[in-house]
């Protein structure tokens, strides 16, 4: 039937070598979601947030949060609609090994949710720091959600976290432009980490980072912005500005969930072609836009002139 906010794919990685092996597939459905993108293709990054131009200044009235959220897949492992119980649980030993050994800034515990009682875990969702069990039937369809919640868990420090459900997915929270820094140093230390392992993360210099989903391939990277458009949501070309700007919409808890109270959490449309700072730039200056397009229907004003040209 479709997804109530954004167009899905509709195939699924099994390993990293199934973009190669399936490329009869893949790669039509990846120039298809990417904009063109060709199998010629090279794809370009930059984690470098100092490159990045404003953010400081959205309103907060209007923006509540900003999350920077990126993924992982470890190089020797199926990934997840593939991977056996045993590989899970090893990807995990692998997994808490690794981050156990940060110290400093990035020193954190691993919470198993297998630990965790019905109540804990609620409470983690409720507070944002754990998503919502996997119920989507994108999820589930895909295989995803086998054997939840077994080998699964998260790990956290104040504003950083991780959890498991696509293999190492590390959300960032904090400021609009810091976050970016703060991943980067975060996850190269990781990826460090493991590649002393044996365990280099998968990629290509075509892909990017490899993840199970084609709509992730490239950076793996949502900047996800949670954003008040009462009045901009109910515009008949809201839809269409959001296209423009190269830009999605979910709903305040992410996939398959409504947006209460008008809170939109807004995200780059784009993962691969673009580097990591060009994708977090157009979140941070689409949403800007479109709070000043909200505050203009506020006062009853047109909007028209403000309709930005296909990025």
């Amino acid at each position: 039937p479709g997804h109530p906010f954004i167009m899905t794919v509709g195939c699924v990685a099994g390993d990293e070598e199934s973009y190669e092996v399936f490329k009869e597939l893949f790669d039509p459905v990846i120039q298809d979601r990417h904009g063109g993108y060709k199998p010629t293709d090279k794809h370009r990054t930059d984690l470098n947030h100092e490159n990045l131009k404003g953010g400081e200044d959205l309103d907060p009235r209007y923006v509540l949060s900003s999350r920077v959220r990126t993924g992982r897949s470890i190089k020797g492992y199926s990934l997840p609609p593939h991977c056996s119980r045993g590989e899970r649980r090893a990807i995990e030993k692998l997994s808490v090994t690794a981050l156990n050994s940060l110290d400093g800034e990035f020193k954190g515990k691993y919470y198993p949710l297998k630990a965790m009682t019905e109540q804990e875990q609620q409470q983690l969702i409720d507070d944002h720091f754990l998503f919502d069990k996997p119920v989507s039937p994108l999820l589930l369809a895909s295989g995803m959600a086998r054997d939840w919640p077994d080998a699964r868990g998260i790990w956290h420090k104040q504003n950083l976290w991780g959890q498991g459900k696509f293999w190492g997915q590390v959300p960032i929270f904090g400021d609009r432009c810091q976050v970016l820094g703060t991943g980067a140093k975060f996850w190269g230390q990781i990826e460090e980490i493991f590649k002393k392992a044996g365990h280099p993360f998968m990629w290509t210099e075509h892909l990017g980072y490899i993840l199970t989903c084609p709509s992730n391939l490239g950076t793996g990277l949502r900047g996800g912005v949670h954003v008040r458009l009462q009045h901009l949501s109910q515009h008949p070309k809201f839809e269409e500005i959001l296209k423009r700007l190269r830009l999605q919409k979910r709903g305040t808890g992410g996939v398959d969930t409504a947006a209460v109270g008008a809170v939109f959490d807004i995200s780059n449309a784009d993962r691969l072609g673009f580097s990591e700072v060009e994708q977090v730039q157009m979140v941070v200056d689409g949403v800007k836009l479109m709070v000043e397009m909200e505050k203009k229907l506020e006062q009853k004003q047109p909007i028209d002139d403000m309709i930005p040209a296909q990025k």
